[in-house]
C-alpha cells in the first residue's frame, strides 16, 4: 500500500473526488462498533459503497497514483473480510443514511432531519420459579401457570407456557417459548421461533435461520451453545432476544425499542413484559417475598421444604457464590433454591443478571434492591424482593 507521502499528490488532481470517496468510508465506518454482531455486514456495504464512488471517479483519476491504491485497498479488505463485490451499499454520509430493515439508522436519520432523538430502549426478562423484570424494570414473582403473552403488539409477540415446579408449591417455571416475528415491508415474512425443554433450535419452525433478504440478515438466529443458549437479532425492528436453558427450564431476555414496545391495541393489553402479573397470580405481595425462616410455613401455603436440601443458611452461601450482590437476582436465588432445592436454579439467576448487563440499556439500573420495611426476621434473614491518510485506515483496518 501507499506511503504517508502519497498525500502530496492528492493535492494535485483536484478534479479526482478519490479523497471525498475515501473520507467518506471513514466517516461511516468510524462510527461501527467492532463488537455488534452486524459489523462485519455493515462494513462490507461501506467498502461495497466505497468502490462504487472509486467507480465513478475512475476517469478523470486515471493517473492519479492514490486512486490506484484505494481500487487495491479496497480489493485486499473485500478479500480479508469475505465481502462479496454484488450486495448492498451503505450512504458513506451518515446524515443520508436510510436502510429501511435497520431500526438504528432509520431513526438516527429521522433525527438528522429535525425528528425524534436516538430511541428509548427497554428490557424485559423472565427466569426461575418464574421471576419477572417488566419493561418498567418493576420485579415480581408470580404463578401463571400454563400459556400466558409476555409481549404482544404490531411487531412482535412472544408466549410463554409454565408448568409447577414441585408439588404443594404455587411457582412455576417455563418450559415452552413460542415467538412470532410479524411480517415487514421487505425485511422480513412473518417467522415463527418455537423453544421447549431439550429443545433449543438455532432455526425457526420453517427450518430456516433468517428472514427476509440472506444479504441484509435483517432478522436472523445465533447459536452461542447447541441446545442451551440461542440469539435472535431482529435489526429492522432494533431488538434482541436471548433464550437459554438451564436445568429442566427456560430462561428470556428481551431489548426492544420504546416507541415499538407501545405500538398495540387496547385488546392486546394483557402482556406480562408490559404490564407484570396480574394480582391475583402474585406469589410476591406488593413486590415483597418473605422466604421461609426456621421452619416456619411460606405465605403462599408450601412448606419450607425439608426434602429440598437447603437451608437458609445454606441456600444463602450457595447463590452468593456467584451473586457478590445482594440484589433481586440474589434473593431470587435463595427463593428458588428454599422451594425447588434444583442447583440450576442458581445457574439461571445468574445468567438472567448477565443478560441485563448485556442488554439493559442503563448501567445504573441494573440491579434493583430489596424494599425496606415488612416483617422483620434478622438483617441477613429477611429478604424482600422489588427486585498517512489513506494507508493508515487501510492498515487499520486489514
Amino acid at each position: 500500500l501507499l506511503s504517508v507521502s502519497c498525500l502530496g499528490d492528492c493535492q494535485l488532481h483536484t478534479s479526482c473526488g478519490i479523497q471525498k470517496c475515501t473520507t467518506d468510508f471513514v466517516s461511516f465506518t468510524s462510527n461501527l462498533n467492532t463488537d455488534l454482531e452486524d459489523f462485519d455486514l455493515e462494513f462490507c456495504k461501506a467498502l461495497r459503497a466505497y468502490s462504487v464512488c472509486t467507480y465513478r471517479n475512475s476517469k478523470v483519476c486515471r493517473g492519479n497514483l492514490v486512486y490506484h491504491s484505494a481500487v487495491l485497498g479496497i480489493s485486499d479488505l473485500m478479500t480479508q473480510r469475505n465481502c462479496t463485490k454484488d450486495g448492498p451499499t451503505s450512504s458513506t454520509n451518515p446524515e443520508m443514511t436510510h436502510d429501511p430493515c435497520n431500526y438504528s439508522g432509520r431513526t438516527e436519520a429521522r433525527e438528522h432531519r429535525g425528528g425524534e432523538k436516538v430511541p428509548t430502549y427497554l428490557f424485559c426478562g423472565l427466569f426461575g420459579d418464574p421471576h419477572l423484570r417488566t419493561f418498567k424494570d418493576h420485579f415480581q414473582t408470580c404463578k401463571v401457570e400454563g400459556a400466558w403473552p409476555l409481549i404482544d403488539n404490531n411487531y412482535l409477540s412472544v408466549q410463554v407456557t409454565n408448568v409447577p415446579v414441585v408439588p404443594g408449591s404455587s411457582a412455576t417455571a417455563t418450559k415452552k417459548i413460542t415467538i412470532i416475528f410479524k411480517s415487514y415491508q421487505d425485511c422480513t415474512d412473518q417467522k415463527v421461533y418455537q423453544a421447549m425443554t431439550d429443545d433449543l433450535p438455532a432455526a425457526f419452525v420453517d427450518g430456516t435461520t433468517s428472514g427476509g433478504d440472506g444479504n441484509t440478515r435483517s432478522l436472523h438466529i445465533v447459536e452461542k451453545v447447541s441446545g442451551r443458549y440461542i440469539e435472535m437479532h431482529a435489526r429492522y425492528i432494533g431488538t434482541t432476544v436471548y433464550i437459554r436453558q438451564l436445568g429442566h427450564y427456560l430462561t428470556l431476555a428481551i431489548r426492544m425499542p420504546q416507541e415499538l414496545v407501545m405500538a398495540y391495541e387496547e385488546s392486546q393489553d394483557l402482556q406480562l413484559c408490559v404490564n407484570g402479573c396480574p394480582s391475583t397470580e402474585r406469589i410476591d405481595q406488593s413486590g415483597h417475598l418473605p422466604l421461609p425462616v426456621m421452619g416456619k410455613q411460606l405465605p403462599w401455603g408450601a412448606a419450607a421444604h425439608p426434602l429440598s436440601g437447603y437451608t437458609l443458611e445454606t441456600a444463602t452461601s450457595k447463590c452468593h457464590e456467584k451473586m457478590l450482590v445482594k440484589d433481586m437476582y440474589f434473593y431470587s436465588c435463595v427463593f428458588d433454591l428454599l422451594t425447588t432445592g434444583d442447583a440450576n436454579f442458581t445457574a439461571a439467576a445468574h445468567s438472567a443478571l448477565q443478560d441485563v448487563v448485556a442488554l439493559h440499556p442503563s448501567k445504573e439500573h441494573w440491579h434493583i434492591f430489596p424494599r425496606s420495611g415488612g416483617d422483620s426476621v434478622g438483617r441477613d434473614s429477611e429478604f424482600f424482593v422489588s427486585l498517512g491518510f489513506l494507508c493508515s485506515i487501510f492498515v487499520a483496518y486489514l
